[in-house]
């Protein structure tokens, strides 16, 4: 029998213990998928003061372990695991870099010493592998924060370290305009040879670029989805690496994301109301009801529908539309709201708007996971007018529970949802093409046009609900990667 194809998931973020975004979905889902396609894997985060509060008690199972980098960072860590349950992941604990109130930074901005974090982060890779004694065959990292494990690995540790040989790497991309810069004078501390700062290497514009030095460096490199891989290689929506992702155009692959529809889906939805399916919409209604009492939305519109969002607070997500749309939104029989976290001046702007519709617009500025779970199934409509989306997953959400989504085509939103009123079948979504508010108004407009007529919005809901995109497509597609690759 073939020896099982040995993983290791690097990344800053994963499922239950430590999210800010989708990445931490991605961390925490595809590394069970690939299990059951017989692979063995482990993850390899950082041990944020979360984990550490969180509710999976941990212990140290290595003890002063080094990381292999030059002064100042040349610093012992521990190596921590979950102390019960079957859990792949494992945590690099340095309480001067990780033990923070969040993960990378405040409202006010990004930690001051991100580099030296990450940078460690990525050097503990190699003690950890010798501790987990575990000699992977790729190393599968993710965004800039693990960008540098591919540097290291060709120009450090390649041919040198028996734990690593042969490993290769894989860099996903989950959003391409998060890179990881730095300051030029900073660069002696990564532990790298200087002529590895160029054209050819990590830097960019006279700074550091860490994930450039990935994309430069790994063998293989993936985006979360097809119609994203393509945008990346263009000035729209390259963010000034279009040049080098287009070099490496052969080695880019676009794999959408899938979720886990045990977490999300109303059939079997531990944290609603009441659960519901494609069959049996009664509990909906429930749901919506606990919705519009969550967020004090006015009874008197109980008829009227919900439109919703879950979402990062920031202009790539749409919220310049979404404060040139909303006046019109109040004016009319309809109810919209927004949970989410994000740039301070959208956070201001919300706190502002909130008190002027009472009963029709719901804000809460926070992260309530109980919450985003009840807006999924309650509202009727869900809003993403993205500027970019790499894979988007709310949308996806949305499809199962029957909230229609009125998306922008691009990215992942362009992959996954069909306009409703396509000759070819029914659609499952509203699809807006053009970056701008009328635009955007035009198509929730046209969603709440259908909304209208009860008998078509039902076709529509029973045709999202039966999309499917769990994981197994997806986790075989990185199955048949990595094999290419070993």
């Amino acid at each position: 029998m073939a020896e099982k194809l040995k993983v290791l998931f690097v990344a800053s973020e994963g499922i239950p213990f430590a999210k800010t975004g989708g990445l931490a979905d991605v961390v925490g889902t595809l590394p069970y998928a690939l299990q059951k396609l017989g692979v063995e894997v482990k993850v390899l985060l950082p041990y944020y003061r979360a984990v550490k509060q969180g509710k999976i008690p941990t212990l140290a199972v290595a003890e002063d372990l080094e990381a292999p980098l030059p002064e100042p960072l040349n610093l012992g860590f521990d190596l921590m695991a979950p102390s019960s349950g079957d859990y792949p992941f494992w945590f690099v604990a340095r309480d001067e870099f990780y033990d923070r109130s969040q993960l990378y930074g405040t409202a006010r901005g990004d930690y001051f010493d991100n580099l030296e974090r990450f940078a460690f982060f990525s050097a503990a890779v190699l003690p950890s592998c010798r501790a987990m004694e575990f000699k992977p065959d790729v190393i599968h990292c993710h965004d800039w924060q693990s960008s540098l494990v591919p540097v290291y690995l060709k120009n450090l540790w390649a041919g040198k370290e028996e734990a690593l040989s042969g490993t290769k790497s894989v860099l996903t991309i989950h959003n391409l305009a998060y890179q990881g810069l730095f300051a030029k004078d900073r660069f002696p501390r990564l532990g790298l040879d200087w002529s590895l700062f160029g054209i050819n290497g990590l830097e960019y514009y006279n700074r550091i670029n860490l994930l450039k030095g990935g994309i430069v460096f790994a063998d293989a490199i993936t985006t979360v989805s097809q119609r994203y891989s393509e945008e990346i290689q263009t000035p729209e929506f390259g963010s000034g690496l279009e040049g080098v992702l287009r070099q490496r155009a052969g080695d880019l692959h676009g794999i959408l994301n899938g979720v886990d529809y045990r977490e999300w889906s109303p059939e079997n939805d531990s944290l609603l109301p009441a659960n519901y399916s494609r069959d049996d919409f009664k509990g909906k209604a429930a749901n919506k009801a606990a919705l519009m009492e969550a967020f004090g939305l006015s009874k008197k519109l109980a008829k009227a529908p919900i439109l919703a969002m879950i979402s990062r607070l920031a202009d790539q997500k749409g919220f310049d539309l979404v404060a040139q749309v909303l006046p019109q939104l109040m004016n009319q029989e309809l109810m919209v709201v927004i949970l989410g976290t994000g740039d301070e001046h959208y956070q201001r702007w919300l706190a502002a708007e909130a008190p002027k519709y009472p009963g029709k617009l719901g804000v809460l500025v926070a992260f309530d996971n109980r919450l985003a779970h009840l807006i999924e199934a309650g509202a009727d409509m869900f809003l993403m007018p993205s500027r970019f989306e790499p894979c988007g997953l709310n949308q996806i959400y949305s499809m199962k529970y029957g909230t229609i989504p009125v998306v922008r085509a691009t990215g992942g939103l362009a992959d996954t949802v069909t306009p409703a009123g396509s000759p070819v079948e029914p659609g499952t979504g509203f699809v807006f093409e053009d970056y701008d508010p009328e635009a955007f108004l035009k198509a929730i407009h046209t969603a709440l046009e259908a909304y209208r007529d009860q008998k078509l919005w039902l076709r529509l809901m029973q045709n999202a609900m039966a999309q499917d995109f769990s994981w197994t497509k997806s986790a075989q597609a990185y199955l048949e990667l990595y094999r290419q690759l070993v």
